[in-house]
């Protein structure tokens, strides 16, 4: 869970970001809720966005501006090596625990492509999970949890999964809600054609 003090506001709770890959799909899924200390204020924001031409999902936990600087900085990685998103999600974790103004960001990101799910974190981490299901955010054990029971035991599409997670993660966590977003891979992309 991303926390932080923000001046005159108290505390700023994360969201929750879902990527769950199923039998070559690959969706992310997020909800739309802002909270700042005890209050709710907003309720649809979206914190998934397609990069390089829908090739690459991205998703963010954690401070709305830090993240916005966090994707500018991996689009730019991204361009210096465009066929391979580990390499470039490296290349920003490097960048983001050594830059001094870039370690003060308070972000957690998800990327996903056809071959690999990775979460990037300001402490140098790069984290591919094992079953290709990982989440962030204050529900994003909630969501692990249900997606990974959704995946082994249905025959759910990744989108399906995604939706269904998040929307039991928000029966749990107050800080995550039931405006879901979901983003695929397109299916030419997620075959690889």
């Amino acid at each position: 869970m991303m926390e932080r003090n923000a001046v005159g506001s108290g505390r700023v709770r994360a969201t929750t970001i879902l990527c769950v890959r199923v039998g070559g799909e690959v969706a992310m899924a997020g909800d739309g809720q802002v909270t700042m200390g005890e209050t709710i204020v907003k309720a649809r924001s979206s914190k998934l966005r397609t990069m390089r031409d829908g090739r690459i999902l991205a998703g963010f936990a954690g401070g709305v501006a830090d993240a916005l600087t966090l994707f500018e900085k991996f689009e730019a990685q991204l361009e210096r090596h465009p066929r391979n998103l580990a390499r470039a999600a490296v290349e920003l974790a490097k960048e983001w625990r050594s830059d001094r103004y870039l370690r003060r960001l308070e972000a957690v990101l998800a990327v996903a492509d056809r071959e690999s799910s990775l979460m990037v974190a300001g402490t140098g981490e790069v984290i591919e999970p094992d079953d290709g299901i990982l989440a962030l955010g204050s529900g994003g054990p909630y969501a692990l949890a249900a997606g990974r029971a959704l995946a082994r035991r249905t025959d759910l599409s990744a989108a399906e999964v995604a939706r269904q997670a998040l929307e039991i993660a928000a029966e749990i966590c107050v800080y995550t809600n039931e405006e879901i977003t979901v983003i695929e891979l397109a299916a030419s992309q997620a075959k690889g054609t």
